[in-house]
């Protein structure tokens, strides 16, 4: 069915064939728009399955569906394409289907017959669901999109396909410069933003990447690491046990920390997050790993009891064999700043844990709009459960050294009563 529509010079790639599709860039360069509109034309002329996908995705409305609904009718193929509910089907038998990453990456696996998967918004996507996509894309001829504006150069999705993309990859840069029909009220939003902040105009509108999130919770701790060689290959030493830090979840990712003390060094080894599993593929997990392991530490809400078996989390890996006990009670900020203490001794393993680290790098506070400023407490999102996590290990990793001392000071003050 021949569409006539014009795109921006830079997205004539998207008619090229190519394995990987990557475009990144600030505000304003009518990346989504025109992957939107190059798909639904190429539905158009044969029959397409289509994947839109972005690491979170709640209900439709986080999806792109909107987005080509819209283009559908400023294309003129109304007549074309039928929008349902959950998805966009074409009267040859094209189909535009829309998932979440991290919620469904099981159910990932099931669309190998996908031609196309456009991964929107593809900043936060982890190293978990990249590993786990990009095999199951696998049909002859099938492509994966992707369209972000960078944050952090550390971001997986960055350094994976910006800073050494894969061989053949078609990466552009695309900002509001290269948008013909770059419209007149976002202008005026740049040059208000670069006369105010030239270091936000910089990544907003020009897509550079930023040194550091604003209101990042452990933004120096994390410069220290990475300028100390501490992010970098941690092996496993078989003569310590590891000991593991969990932050539970379900609709929410169960987050688990790998760790081991040796001399006065925390060494980070794994991590481990998912959503929506039951305690046992957690515990399967963690023997597939291979581990000696020491003392599970897990949260508060691990003592409650669950609604089908009656029993708690404590409870069930208790029964499991495994050596369980809570981490302390503290305070959110005093929980945040046990986690700054520990930083300077912990080395981390930059494969294993890294949407560990990518949690860490995006923990930031949350921003008081009215007040424009930010406020006491961290903003609750994706990056919050590895954190939180992270913070449970810092409180625990205290708790045996605060005992040695407390068992010290007794010896003494025996000693002394004694004498």
């Amino acid at each position: 069915m021949p569409v006539n529509a014009e795109f921006p010079e830079k997205l004539q790639c998207l008619f090229e064939p190519g394995r990987y599709k990557v475009l990144y860039g600030g505000r304003g360069g009518a990346k989504s728009w025109g992957v939107a509109r190059a798909l639904l034309i190429l539905g158009a002329q044969r029959p397409l399955r289509v994947l839109c996908a972005r690491e979170i995705q709640k209900s439709i409305e986080d999806s792109v569906h909107q987005l080509l609904k819209d283009q559908i009718r400023d294309l003129g193929l109304e007549d074309f394409y039928q929008v349902l509910n959950t998805e966009v089907r074409g009267k040859n038998g094209s189909l535009f289907i829309f998932a979440g990453l991290k919620h469904n990456i099981g159910n990932i696996k099931s669309k190998e017959g996908v031609d196309i998967v456009w991964v929107e918004e593809a900043r936060t996507v982890s190293k978990t669901s990249w590993e786990t996509l990009i095999p199951t894309i696998r049909k002859e001829g099938s492509e994966i999109w992707i369209t972000f504006n960078p944050g952090l150069e550390e971001d997986e999705t960055y350094q994976r396909f910006v800073r050494t993309p894969p061989a053949g990859a078609v990466v552009q840069k695309i900002n509001w410069s290269d948008n013909p029909w770059f419209p007149e009220v976002l202008k005026a939003e740049k040059d208000d933003l670069k006369a105010r902040d030239e270091d936000a105009y910089l990544n907003v509108w020009e897509g550079f990447c930023k040194q550091t999130l604003d209101g990042a919770v452990y933004a120096s701790e994390i410069r220290a690491a990475t300028e100390g060689g501490r992010i970098t290959r941690v092996p496993y030493d078989a003569s310590k046990p590891v000991h593991t830090i969990w932050d539970l979840g379900w609709a929410d990712n169960t987050s688990i920390w790998f760790a081991q003390a040796v001399g006065f060094e925390f060494r980070l080894i794994d991590y481990l997050q998912d959503c929506q599993k039951p305690l046992s593929h957690y515990l399967q997990k963690l023997q597939e790993r291979g581990y000696v392991y020491g003392t599970d530490w897990l949260p508060h809400d691990a003592q409650a009891k669950q609604m089908g078996s009656g029993r708690s989390v404590e409870e069930l890996m208790r029964a499991a064999g495994r050596t369980v006990r809570i981490v302390p009670r503290l305070s959110l900020a005093d929980g945040i700043n046990a986690a700054r203490t520990v930083f300077g001794k912990c080395w981390f393993d930059d494969e294993k844990t890294a949407d560990g680290l990518q949690c860490l790098r995006h923990y930031r506070y949350e921003l008081d709009e009215d007040k424009k400023t930010f406020k006491r407490t961290p903003l609750h999102d994706w990056a919050s459960h590895g954190s939180d996590a992270f913070r449970y290990f810092a409180v625990a990793m205290e708790e045996p050294r605060a005992e040695r001392e407390r068992k010290l000071k007794t010896r003494r003050a025996g000693g002394w009563m004694g004498a």
